[in-house]
């Protein structure tokens, strides 16, 4: 795998063509007290963001974790995560599945402070003036290599006075343009009680809903010169170039079934938009690949990678 295209360039952008497995129709992300986000593109075609940047984040990072095994997938095996067990034992949730990842409660909020202690140890700052980043990147490279790519916020005070955050390097997203709305609805039925009381879920209920109908296309933005700038070394570096090519290759091949009514498959293949002359390695070739490029960075990952605590409140 030749990343030389790559070198002083300060961003990998790529994009790729999607659509509905089946029919035309398909459903987008929705917020609270706004629905659909339906905006006017510069051009004036009717735009709809169908996936946001931080729901793409998430789920980027699912495609790395295998849930039955409670463990990165295969080629990833051997990255640091920190492991969060109940009061039984039994697996509870870890910083690659958590929103926050390491500001996670499950991870700093429990009785055990032990983590909590070794982070503000190796974290450590004046309580005024700039904060180190680099001592972040590398602290993030030990204990959750994940977060250099999504990023963190660590925003508790006895960490660093709240003040270590670190952007992502990953963003993606996805939307559609050219979009028309797609208007139905339906009928919840009460064979029983027609006019129950529907407030206690009794009762025929009546309900509309938009799904939409567009060209669908996500976009995927890899800062490297961020990820440059962590200095950790070339080694790592590959790495986390190579990740980051891995969960999207993988996010389109098998996570693109983003609700019940959306599930959508890539049309053609994902292009490079820049530098033009990079070739993106197909997933078969960057599984093959990880295993080792993970070995090599290993120098830098916490002794062993995983680091278990109990979440009791």
């Amino acid at each position: 795998m030749n990343f030389n295209t790559l070198q002083d360039q300060p961003r990998l952008l790529l994009k790729a063509a999607l659509r509905p497995i089946q029919g035309t129709r398909f459903q987008p992300t929705g917020f609270p007290d706004l629905g659909a986000a339906t905006y006017d593109g510069p051009n004036g075609k009717k735009m709809l963001l169908v996936e946001s940047a931080q729901s793409m984040a998430n789920r980027l990072e699912a495609v790395c974790w295998d849930t039955v095994a409670d463990d990165w997938v295969k080629p990833l095996k051997g990255l640091p995560v920190v492991k969060v067990k109940d009061k039984a034992g039994k697996p509870l949730t870890n910083s690659v599945l958590e929103a926050h990842r390491l500001n996670s409660p499950y991870i700093l909020e429990g009785k055990d402070k032990a983590f909590l202690t070794t982070l503000q140890k190796e974290l450590a700052i004046a309580e005024k003036g700039i904060v180190d980043i680099r001592k972040l990147t590398a602290t993030l490279l030990k204990y959750d290599t994940n977060a250099l790519l999504h990023g963190v916020f660590l925003a508790k005070k006895e960490i660093a006075g709240g003040r270590m955050r670190l952007p992502r390097a990953l963003t993606a997203f996805i939307e559609a343009e050219d979009v028309t709305v797609a208007a139905s609805g339906g009928v919840k039925n009460d064979a029983v009680n027609p006019s129950g009381d529907t407030a206690k879920g009794f009762g025929n209920v009546p309900f509309h809903r938009d799904e939409y109908s567009g060209n669908i296309t996500a976009y995927f933005n890899l800062d490297l010169a961020l990820v440059r700038g962590f200095g950790l070394g070339p080694n790592v570096e590959t790495m986390l170039i190579a990740i980051a090519l891995f969960k999207v290759q993988r996010l389109l091949r098998d996570g693109l079934r983003l609700r019940t009514a959306c599930d959508l498959e890539i049309v053609g293949d994902l292009i490079v938009q820049r530098p033009e002359k990079f070739a993106v390695p197909s997933l078969d070739e960057l599984e093959k690949l990880m295993p080792d490029l993970v070995k090599k960075a290993e120098d830098g990952f916490a002794k062993p990678p995983q680091t278990s605590l109990i979440f009791e409140e």
